[in-house]
């Protein structure tokens, strides 16, 4: 249980105590005086504009708890620091709240505890109950508050009458409110025959044991003399002040996994001695007796190794496990009761069964009685079928050797389809090769058509450049004599290049002719591969004929692979 549910337990006592009409709900004026008495009390800043501001007038109505919650959270709890405030001063604000109106003593003074040992009740009560609202402690943690009591006292409790008690009570078996708690205790029934001042006694050794606190003697470090201190020890320091009202704090010690816990023996007029061993220094410390030193070592001790295990403190942990405790029996009770229930069912199926296995022996003789002549009945219709069957089985065998006959000739039929599909399919792909190669000859016509049409285009080039040179050689002719002889020269070199192109032209000429011939040859090679498709065209229309069994032979013209014929038509087209 953390700071911040403990403070809310007591916030919650109260609220409920402000709720006059037990409606859930707080006027503003009294939630702004709490509001400002936690302020206080808590060591926080006062921030009256947001106190104003979440309570102002304009609001309709009372606030409900939660409604006052997120104020609650954000402007006081947020802001609480551990340490920085007195818990009891805290505790005894909200007790105060709450006792006037809900806690009722005794008037004639009979009350076997005081106001005090009252609040310190409802302190440990708060410590002890469940985490959920209305708060309730459970009756074994009632149990293990009276017993811690009661030892203190060295009085032993009386757990069946205190099982009684819870009995009677309408609530008891679930729980029981601090009020009701109070009332148990004030009645006597559990400590009779004691006196108040050692009740009150008692009240305050478990209150101390459990808040962790109290007067030790401490050794100075550098004056060396002895001081009385208030220690209060928490899971990862020990604090000590220079009263009980902790205004004033003189140091702490901080608790961690490398501090250890010895017992000194007496010495300086001092008894009952021990020491506090961290990294840095030692810690010598005096208790007013033998049993108090022995709860101070023992309590720093724990509280070392739930520092190192990562708890928080003895009681809480221990309450934990109480809880866990609880929670299995509870588990455990529920499953004994699930069994029990489950044996009960089982039970009765087993009662059910038995009824019906007497039914069923019954009905077993009944049956054997029918099905003797059901038995009987069955074996005069199987002697009439068997009879039937092997009439139906004579029918059978005939019907299978003709059968076996129609299928000989099936198969022989079906064998000459194989070879002719065969037959086929080479011819097909017979077929394929004299197309490929017929479109490859076109290809081949193709190419050297393009070859002769750039021969004839580059002979026409010459031919061009060759009458430009012609026009150029008469222009010099026309010239004048007196250029002749400078030009005598220029036309020698012309007449030559006129050689050269003819030259040229003349290969060209010779080079169109060899074109011509691999046209010629090119063509030679269509007619000799159309000549071979029409040949494999013949072929193929003598085995389009279906041969039918017991046909006679006929001139084949057409049949099942008529459907050739298109893709032929095709291939013509395509090479064309």
């Amino acid at each position: 249980m953390d700071l911040r549910a403990e403070l809310l337990k007591s916030i919650w006592y109260a609220f409920t105590a402000l709720d006059v009409e037990k409606s859930g709900k707080v006027s503003k004026s009294q939630l702004k005086v709490l509001s400002h008495n936690l302020y206080t009390v808590l060591c926080i800043p006062h921030d009256p504009v947001a106190l104003e501001e979440h309570f102002r007038d304009d609001d309709d109505g009372p606030v409900s708890s939660q409604g006052y919650m997120p104020y609650l959270n954000k402007y006081i709890l947020d802001k609480v620091e551990e340490g920085a405030f007195v818990k009891e001063n805290f505790d005894e604000l909200c007790w105060t709240l709450t006792a006037k109106k809900n806690y009722k003593p005794d008037r004639n003074g009979n009350s076997v505890v005081s106001h005090q040992d009252a609040f310190k009740l409802w302190c440990l009560f708060n410590f002890l109950s469940e985490d959920k609202y209305p708060l309730v402690m459970v009756p074994d943690e009632v149990e293990y508050l009276l017993k811690k009591i009661c030892t203190a006292m060295n009085v032993e409790l009386n757990s069946c009458e205190l099982d009684d008690y819870l009995s009677q009570e309408p609530q008891g078996q679930g729980g029981l409110t601090v009020w009701q708690f109070l009332d148990m205790v004030n009645s006597g029934r559990f400590l009779r025959g004691i006196e108040q001042e050692a009740i009150s006694m008692a009240v305050e050794e478990v209150y101390q044991e459990v808040i962790e606190d109290g007067y030790l003697w401490k050794k100075g470090q550098l004056r060396r003399n002895w001081s009385e201190r208030w220690f209060m020890l928490k899971p990862s320091v020990l604090s000590y002040y220079m009263s009980e009202e902790r205004k004033e704090k003189k140091g702490s010690i901080a608790l961690d996994k490398h501090c250890c816990v010895e017992v000194l023996p007496d010495r300086d007029g001092k008894r009952c001695m021990f020491c506090v061993k961290t990294l840095s220094r030692t810690y010598e410390m005096s208790a007013s007796d033998t049993r108090q030193r022995q709860e101070w070592t023992l309590a720093i001790q724990t509280a070392i190794r739930l520092q190192a295990e990562g708890k928080k403190s003895l009681h809480k942990d221990l309450k934990q496990k109480r809880r866990e405790q609880r929670e299995q029996r509870e588990q455990r009770k529920a499953a004994k009761e699930e069994e029990t229930q489950r044996l009960k069912q089982l039970q009765e199926e087993k009662e059910r069964k038995l009824q019906e296995l007497e039914l069923l022996k019954e009905a077993q003789r009944q049956a054997e009685i029918l099905l003797q002549e059901e038995e009987q009945r069955r074996r005069q219709q199987h002697e009439e079928m068997q009879r039937t069957l092997e009439i139906q089985l004579r029918e059978a065998e005939q019907a299978r050797a003709s059968m076996q006959a129609e299928m000989v000739l099936k198969e022989a039929e079906a064998e000459r389809q194989r070879k002719r599909i065969l037959e086929l399919e080479d011819m097909q792909e017979r077929l394929q090769e004299a197309l490929q190669q017929e479109v490859k000859a076109r290809q081949d016509e193709e190419a050297v058509r393009y070859a002769q049409a750039r021969l004839l285009a580059e002979e026409e080039e010459k031919l061009k450049k060759l009458m430009k040179l012609k026009e150029e050689q008469e222009e010099y002719i026309i010239k004048t004599q007196r250029e002749k002889q400078v030009l005598k020269q220029e036309m020698e070199n012309k007449n030559k290049c006129l050689e050269e192109a003819q030259k040229q032209l003349e290969e060209v000429r010779v080079n169109r002719q060899r074109v011509d011939q691999d046209v010629m040859a090119a063509q030679r090679k269509l007619r000799q591969a159309s000549t071979n498709v029409k040949h494999w065209n013949v072929q193929m229309n003598r085995l389009m004929h279906p041969i039918g069994p017991g046909d006679k032979r006929t001139n084949v013209s057409g049949g099942v692979f008529a459907g050739y014929q298109p893709l032929l038509s095709q291939r013509d087209s395509s090479l064309k």
